[in-house]
């Protein structure tokens, strides 16, 4: 009998690879979002029945209850990169992590896997990072087999990172190199991401287990931003900002993505935030000795292979920009 999972968050940039990566290994899939209007383009990637959508909101018990109406397995997705309109770290990726895996729990489902990230630990002092790190205590102890995955920045095709890096270079005459630019990333692919948890769901091997997601390479922050102005053709000097000012901005960005949770459409999102000036103070790369991408299999895929297949739509003339 085919097995049902139910996908929380499934219609956001990792979910949908996710999704389409369920459906090629024969999962029945349930994508379970808060708006059903932004996944219904995933049906199309399975046999016909074999994805559904339903609306839920990891708020309210009720609409977690009824996603996991007869399902086998679990998958929670649901996490922010900044706070805005009623939606926080801790309400999100906290006590909705929670919710979603005592009510899995209470169904008898030992198959889970929860979406953290790389630097996640409860006593960070970002917020964001702290709230991952809650959801993974809160996870473990609901459903001692679930499987953690934590990524490092995560990059392609519509990602939230080299595509506002290369959107930032094209506006602003110099970049901000924050604390000297120095944070080290491990960017990893969303297809790899979406792989590895496709491969240790239903894995007994995996229960238990928390594997550490990053690509082949480790980047400076100065780096990352040097290869995207490299690759979109627009040059850009690097200045030294302290972490000091940094926050200050940042504030500023909190106030905006306030703004921008309650008038997506009118208001965007800031470049950045106080919580993510917290992040850059510390390094995210995959720790030694952690298990990885290589312990299920699969080969991490580089940067440079996948970046210039996207990226270049910010080139003054497109794909048929010629390098000077």
């Amino acid at each position: 009998m085919v097995q049902l999972v139910t996908v929380f968050g499934g219609s956001g940039f990792v979910g949908k690879q996710v999704v389409r990566a369920l459906a090629k290994k024969g999962w029945r899939v349930r994508v379970a979002v808060r708006r059903p209007t932004l996944a219904y383009d995933l049906k199309p990637n399975g046999d016909v029945g074999q994805i559904q959508v339903v609306r839920c909101d990891v708020r309210k018990p009720e609409d977690i209850q009824a996603a996991l109406h007869g399902a086998d397995a679990a998958i929670n997705l649901v996490g922010i990169l900044m706070q805005g309109g009623g939606q926080t770290f801790d309400g999100l990726q906290h006590q909705a992590a929670e919710a979603v895996a005592q009510a899995a729990a209470a169904k008898g489902i030992k198959d889970f896997v929860q979406m953290s990230a790389i630097g996640a630990d409860p006593k960070s002092p970002s917020k964001y990072a702290a709230s991952k790190g809650l959801g993974e205590q809160a996870v473990r102890k609901a459903i001692p087999t679930a499987v953690i995955v934590r990524p490092s920045l995560i990059f392609g095709p519509q990602d939230g990172f080299f595509t506002s890096l290369a959107q930032q270079i094209k506006s602003l005459p110099f970049m901000p190199a924050i604390g000297g630019g120095k944070t080290k990333f491990q960017p990893v692919y969303v297809g790899d991401v979406a792989q590895a948890i496709a491969r240790a769901l239903g894995d007994p091997a995996c229960y238990g287990q928390t594997y550490e997601l990053g690509g082949p390479e480790v980047f400076t922050f100065n780096q990352l931003v040097s290869y995207t102005a490299e690759e979109i053709m627009t040059p850009r000097a690097q200045i030294f900002m302290p972490f000091g000012l940094a926050s200050l901005i940042g504030v500023v960005g909190d106030i905006v993505a306030g703004l921008h949770g309650v008038l997506p459409v009118l208001v965007p999102a800031p470049p950045l935030t106080s919580d993510q000036v917290a992040l850059l103070k510390s390094d995210n790369v995959v720790s030694s000795g952690a298990k990885g991408l290589n312990d299920l299999g699969i080969a991490a895929t580089a940067v440079e292979s996948i970046l210039p297949t996207y990226l270049w739509r910010f080139r003054k003339n497109g794909q048929f920009a010629v390098a000077a």
